[in-house]
């Protein structure tokens, strides 16, 4: 049981296919538009722990000598 298209109709689903794949390529360049910023933020985060941590210790440390 073979499909029988027209030209017409073969070039609808061809451009119905390809408005699909232009809309997943949109959605891929905004999801990794989000990534990066994941990413940028998520150093910022881990930076910033870094420091804190680092400030927690010198205070701890400085309270622990003996005066």
């Amino acid at each position: 049981m073979s499909m029988r298209y027209t030209k017409a109709e073969l070039e609808e689903l061809v451009y119905a296919q390809l408005e699909n794949l232009n809309a997943i390529h949109d959605l891929l360049r905004i999801i990794k538009t989000q990534n990066e910023l994941l990413h940028n933020a998520n150093k910022k985060l881990s930076e910033e722990i870094a420091e804190f941590k680092q400030m927690q210790y010198t205070k701890a440390s400085t309270k622990l000598r003996p005066v």
